[in-house]
């Protein structure tokens, strides 16, 4: 994703893991001006596993461990 770093990402998954604790303890949270609650549980989850694929696609690319290419001359 162009323009997010791996700081970033790692910054917005540790806020929906905090949020996702709050909602768990039976408390409600804001993110971005959403109040958040356990009605949102699906949403904050959704947000774990994008921001957390996102970040382990950050780290491999920032480790040299980027996608893997194939290249055949003779196509």
């Amino acid at each position: 994703m162009a323009g997010i770093t791996l700081a970033q990402a790692q910054a917005q998954l540790e806020k929906y893991i905090e949020a996702e604790n709050k909602v768990l303890e039976g408390q409600s949270y804001m993110i971005g001006g959403r109040q958040l609650t356990r009605v949102n549980m699906i949403h904050i989850r959704d947000g774990i596993k994008y921001w957390s694929g996102l970040v382990q696609e950050l780290s491999a690319r920032a480790n040299g461990r980027g996608r893997a290419r194939i290249i055949s001359p003779n196509w």
